[in-house]
């Protein structure tokens, strides 16, 4: 078709939603074989937004106009039209192959002074927004402060960024000052389809660290949480600090590792979450540098398909202060993310890592998407992507579930 001989107009339609206007729009389009090169529709409390780009000829397109603009009276609704010019068309196609980004913030409450510091971010960096999607359920309009609550809106966006590390930093910045969390990933074939999740289990899985529960039963509890925050933090080598802290285990009776397991407190969001994953297909372990005898409570209970942990030495019933095999640290446990992969057969980019300290960091820089979980500061400001605000059950929506299609 020759350029001369094309007329390219935008239809944007709005008013209430109702069935049969974007089947009775189109109709006329196709009648006169009017070409469809872009289309969008939304709705907000049963307000039908509608967007149709289409290509046509001159002598038929007022024909096409008028058709459309007595179909929208009868339909009750309010349609305008913007010609676009051919070159402007060829401009906008060959901005299509830009990166494309998802920005995703969630926490208990999104305020609208929230969502303008994000999307102000994105007009500095010079990005496009082409589409924003509330993840969550809609919000009641009054109601009591509910501590479980949560809210996700995810951005679509499009264009380079003009700082990358710059952007990074302030949306950490502004995330750390307004109590909410932002992730923003390239939305490329592997985000939608991740196929393996790796927990960390103390203060991940569960809101506890097993040791300190143990050693506050053998009567040691200020030693041992002293030598955890300290491996925590990274100020020491975890293998050094794991093996001080089991040997002042030494004598405590094997029945209370039983006790423990069945009053372990689980971190908001494990049930549901493990529920959608099962549903989805996804493989997930547990890579912990606690105890298999925990790893494999939580695997009974939840059905996680892995667990890798540190095996305590039992002696005539107790404790002995020793462990048995290779001990789990940060390093083992992104080799062990590699290797479970590979068996899986499943790339790494489709794989998640979830954890809260620094042992946890070799496994989140291996992992497609390594994520910090109410982490300690050091493990956040590494990580790239965080929640600090909800449950465990916000890896969802990073993944891209939405409440409508979630139990």
């Amino acid at each position: 078709m020759n350029k001369d001989n094309i007329e390219i107009i935008l239809v944007s339609i709005s008013g209430e939603d109702k069935p049969g206007v974007t089947a009775s729009l189109t109709a006329i389009l196709a009648r006169y074989d009017a070409a469809i090169l872009d289309i969008g529709q939304a709705d907000i409390h049963h307000t039908l937004s509608l967007g149709i780009l289409f290509r046509t000829t001159p002598e038929v397109a007022g024909t096409i106009l008028k058709e459309l603009l007595f179909k929208a009276s009868e339909l009750g609704v309010t349609i305008r039209f913007s010609p676009v010019s051919v070159e402007e068309y060829e401009d906008w196609v060959s901005r299509q192959g830009r990166h494309r980004w998802i920005i995703t913030i969630l926490g208990r409450k999104i305020s609208a002074h929230q969502i303008a510091l994000v999307a102000e971010e994105i007009a500095l960096q010079k990005l496009n927004i082409d589409g924003i999607v509330r993840l969550t359920g809609r919000p009641q309009l009054v109601e009591e402060f509910d501590s479980k609550s949560k809210m996700c809106i995810e951005f679509s966006v499009r264009g380079t960024p003009a700082d990358y590390e710059r952007m990074q930093q302030r949306f950490m910045q502004i995330s750390s000052q307004e109590e909410f969390d932002i992730s923003m990933q390239a939305d490329d074939i592997y985000r939608r389809s991740r196929r393996l999740v790796c927990f960390d289990m103390d203060s991940t899985l569960i809101e506890t660290e097993v040791i300190d529960e143990l050693a506050d039963r053998a009567g040691v509890g200020p030693q041992v949480r002293a030598i955890t925050e300290s491996a925590m933090r990274g100020e020491i080598d975890f293998r050094e600090s794991f093996r001080r802290r089991v040997e002042l285990l030494k004598g405590l009776d094997e029945s209370v590792m039983k006790e423990i397991a069945e009053s372990l407190p689980i971190t908001e969001g494990v049930e549901r979450m493990m529920d959608v994953l099962h549903r989805a297909g996804y493989k997930t372990a547990i890579l912990s540098g606690g105890f298999t005898y925990f790893g494999e409570y939580l695997k009974r209970r939840f059905g996680f398909d892995y667990v890798y942990a540190n095996e305590l030495e039992i002696k005539d019933g107790k404790l002995t202060g020793r462990y048995v095999g290779e001990i789990v640290d940060g390093k083992r446990k992104a080799e062990l993310l590699r290797l479970i992969a590979q068996f899986e057969n499943i790339n790494i980019a489709q794989t998640i890592a979830v954890g809260d300290g620094a042992n946890d960091l070799p496994m989140l820089s291996v992992a497609g998407l390594g994520i910090a979980f109410h982490a300690k500061p050091k493990v956040k400001q590494t990580a790239k992507q965080s929640i600090s605000t909800i449950g465990l059950d916000g890896i969802l929506y990073f993944i891209g579930f939405k409440d409508s299609y979630l139990p």
